[in-house]
């Protein structure tokens, strides 16, 4: 019996809103025609740089069996000041609406890839949910968790905010990571509410941190997701999606068939890489003659990877050599 997590597929998506449909608090938030709305942004959304999302499974002697969901979203700055402007509003319906609408606050890849290469980005969690009949399982929680970061983890936000609750114990838990909850009228976020919880989950309400805030107070587990540094390498994204699959254990041949290239153009990019992870981490392959051999270099630059996912997140490296420029332009010291 074991627990996983994988990227959401189309076939997913029905599903997904299925859940939401029959959630007794947050089913009731998308009225009328908003279920459907939500289900053809999603759809449109899926697979792009503004949309992560997520499904949890776990097996069942031998079939497998679907546990739950979690869907983010890039925000633009315009949205993340809509969205903490009174009155506060529920966020789900009214981004499907938009997206739908032509006016998508949800950022396109070129967007997701500037901001991610200078002042940062927006991140909002859409919608996080396990089946009905598995809200108590404290390990599929764990896996929210264990995902959430593992697919957030490298790039450069600012501000983060969670889905809009629908529980005591998950606005005690989401408060208790780190998160703070949003003040419209003081314009401010604070550690506790004037209300009781059960109060504040029955209307629109915003719990969120920023990156300014986390870096003024002790850390948390959620906080960490600010940490950030520049990539070093420059790699596309072809060569991206390649390292990608290679992390996940992927020869040459299930790379091939993975990215959709051939044998010898995989060796062609892993070829690219090594000039590339050369330039940028001259001190990766330098100290030991065996690190000329293919496969030694492979396993050194995944295991870098592995704890640098900045060097896999989508960028303009023209833009990040231009940010880390001006940034140490603006540490030196001004003459006397």
């Amino acid at each position: 019996m074991g627990l996983w997590h994988r990227p959401m597929r189309q076939e997913d998506v029905a599903e997904c809103i299925g859940i939401i449909a029959a959630h007794p608090v947050i089913g009731p938030r998308y009225l009328g025609r908003a279920k459907t709305d939500l289900y053809e942004a999603w759809l449109r959304l899926l697979g792009s740089e503004g949309m992560k999302a997520a499904v949890f499974e776990e097996s069942e002697g031998r079939r497998v069996a679907f546990r739950g969901f979690g869907i983010s979203a890039v925000v633009s700055d315009s949205f993340v000041r809509e969205l903490k402007s009174p009155p506060l509003f529920w966020f789900g319906p009214e981004l499907a609406k938009r997206i739908l609408s032509g006016v998508s606050p949800v950022l396109s890849d070129k967007q997701v890839r500037e901001g991610n290469s200078d002042e940062g980005l927006n991140l909002l969690v859409w919608e996080a949910l396990p089946r009905p009949g598995f809200d108590k399982r404290a390990d599929i929680y764990h896996l929210m968790v264990k995902s959430f970061i593992e697919i957030h983890r490298g790039f450069r936000w600012k501000e983060m905010f969670t889905s809009q609750l629908e529980s005591v114990e998950r606005m005690k838990w989401a408060l208790d990571a780190g998160g703070l909850l949003w003040n419209p009228s003081a314009r401010r976020y604070e550690h506790s509410p004037e209300k009781n919880y059960q109060e504040v989950i029955r209307q629109p309400h915003i719990v969120g941190l920023t990156r300014d805030l986390e870096f003024g107070r002790p850390g948390s587990w959620v906080g960490t997701l600010f940490d950030y540094h520049p990539p070093k390498c420059g790699f596309s994204q072809r060569e991206q999606r390649l390292l990608l699959s290679a992390l996940s254990g992927g020869t040459n041949n299930e790379v091939s068939d993975e990215v959709g290239v051939s044998r010898a153009t995989v060796k062609n990019r892993w070829h690219s890489i090594y000039n590339r992870a050369s330039s940028g981490l001259p001190e990766l392959f330098l100290d030991d003659t065996h690190v000329k051999r293919g496969k030694e270099k492979r396993r050194r630059l995944l295991a870098y990877l592995r704890d640098h996912p900045e060097e896999l997140r989508p960028i303009s490296w023209k833009l990040v050599q231009q940010s880390v420029s001006q940034r140490r332009i603006s540490r030196k010291p001004r003459p006397a």
